[in-house]
């Protein structure tokens, strides 16, 4: 982190449309803020799983109201999220576990890309709400973000690896034990202490507790 600078911290899955609007928002505050954005993909099932955590729209008013929120959010931040009732039935049926290890080898490998290849995965999942839990799926998505054809296969075949399951793990146990019980969950370090922030619309907090 350079000097002065503070570290915020986003860790995010795909399988998350509140994970994407929280994205593209730090994605612009990082050009404006002082701080140094660090993407974390982790597995959001797991997150879910330790702490007891259940999909919110499993609660049928909360869903009916999550489907005018993303609507609202969307237009508002101009981040393209499609949602439709269907889509609580298709999260809940798509593995995302195979796409976040796939990030995560790229975040380990060539971290340049993590930012358009996470943006990819989002738009064909909550824009062109096509399935991304199948290796042809991953490997369009890799092409769309400007990944050779060989980096893709290579980095495909990295996902069962030891090391790329491990550092999935390791991220998703961290954001545990900051407090995260669902995402996005956000993490300022400031004054020599993190900071959590749950949820998309806590950013503006986030950019006044840091003095911005």
């Amino acid at each position: 982190v350079s000097m002065g600078r503070t570290l915020v911290e986003l860790f995010y899955d795909v399988v998350s449309p509140y994970s994407w609007l929280g994205f593209e928002v730090l994605c612009r505050y990082q050009h404006i803020w002082n701080i140094d954005l660090r993407f974390r993909p982790a597995f959001l099932g797991g997150i879910m799983q330790a702490t007891g955590n259940k999909p919110p729209a499993m609660l049928p008013k909360r869903a009916e109201y999550m489907l005018k929120d993303i609507k609202r959010m969307a237009k508002y931040y101009q981040v393209p999220v499609q949602i439709s009732e269907n889509d609580f039935q298709r999260v809940l049926g798509t593995g995302t576990l195979g796409a976040m290890r796939f990030i995560t080898a790229i975040d380990m490998t060539q971290p340049q890309y993590l930012e358009p290849l996470s943006r990819e995965f989002w738009l064909r999942f909550w824009s062109q709400h096509e399935d991304i839990s199948q290796p042809a799926n991953i490997l369009a998505v890799a092409r769309q973000a400007g990944l050779s054809s060989e980096l893709a296969q290579k980095l495909l075949e990295m996902i069962s690896s030891p090391a790329v399951k491990n550092r999935l793990r390791e991220t998703t146990e961290e954001a545990i034990k900051y407090g995260a019980f669902g995402m996005p969950a956000v993490v300022a370090h400031f004054n020599g202490e993190p900071h959590l922030f749950f949820g998309s619309d806590r950013l503006e907090l986030l950019g006044s507790v840091i003095g911005e």
